[in-house]
């Protein structure tokens, strides 16, 4: 199905239910991209879809992205439904909150493994898929990273440890993508305002052991950044982007 006109264009959002995945579908089907809001919580899903007011253009895929099944079931939906897959914002992840290292249970270890990893293994491997076989052939994935690709908090090996490997998925993916037009990009985003990071504002563990607030942003941008990278002609590739609160203490010694 050939796509000339950003209409055509379409899109997969994990983790869409709300925050940043949340605000990335807004921002897609605002622009008028045809949007499938993949997660785990169908009652969000639905209401984001709602709230979008994008009638046929909004779809929501109730999907668990740590069962590749649940994955491969998404993108089939999508084509379905749309013909193509042109993104796939490789949003969903999970953390475990503040754990000391040598209390982090192999359980729970597990879990975010297998969310932050695993999962999105399996929804790049799907994407490529897709992507390599339609017609225009191509796509892009915008994976996100966060900041703890970079630097870790305090208490956070879990998360920090994965979101790390994202950041080796995404070079392994841009390189192979090549031969299939297939543009792999990474998003690092410091302090959005979401239910997840709200409590960041009445403060958080630092480096060095105190407990202070942090700034933080409108989760929009976010999703104007995801839009930005997602609207490049496949010619041209954002490959690590980092949006982040101004003042967040990041940069620097801390």
């Amino acid at each position: 199905m050939a796509v000339n006109a950003k209409e055509g264009k379409v899109a997969i959002v994990t983790g869409g239910g709300s925050g940043i995945g949340k605000a990335a579908a807004l921002a897609l089907l605002n622009d008028g991209w045809k949007v499938a809001v993949a997660g785990r919580r169908a009652e969000a899903l639905e209401q984001a879809v709602q709230e979008a007011n994008a009638g046929g253009r909004a779809l929501a895929v109730a999907t668990d992205v740590t069962d590749p099944a649940s994955v491969k079931a998404l993108f089939e939906t999508v084509v379905k439904a749309w013909g193509r897959v042109d993104l796939l914002f490789n949003n969903a992840g999970m953390g475990l909150g503040q754990a000391a290292l040598e209390d982090v249970s192999v359980e729970d270890w597990k879990r975010v493994v297998d969310t932050n990893l695993n999962g999105m293994f399996y929804c790049i491997q799907q994407a490529f898929r897709v992507m390599k076989s339609q017609q225009p052939m191509g796509g892009r994935i915008v994976n996100n990273g966060s900041i703890s690709a970079h630097a870790p908090r305090p208490n956070s090996i879990a998360y920090t440890a994965t979101k790390h490997a994202v950041t080796g998925l995404t070079k392994a993916a841009s390189l192979d993508g090549r031969k299939y037009d297939i543009a792999v990009g990474q998003i690092d985003i410091g302090n959005a305002v979401t239910e997840l990071a709200a409590r960041m504002a009445k403060g958080v563990p630092q480096a060095n052991g105190e407990i202070r607030p942090e700034p933080l942003m409108d989760v929009n941008i976010v999703g104007q950044s995801v839009l930005y990278m997602a609207n490049l002609p496949l010619e041209a590739n954002v490959l690590f982007h980092t949006v982040m609160a101004t003042k967040m203490p990041f940069v620097g010694r801390g």
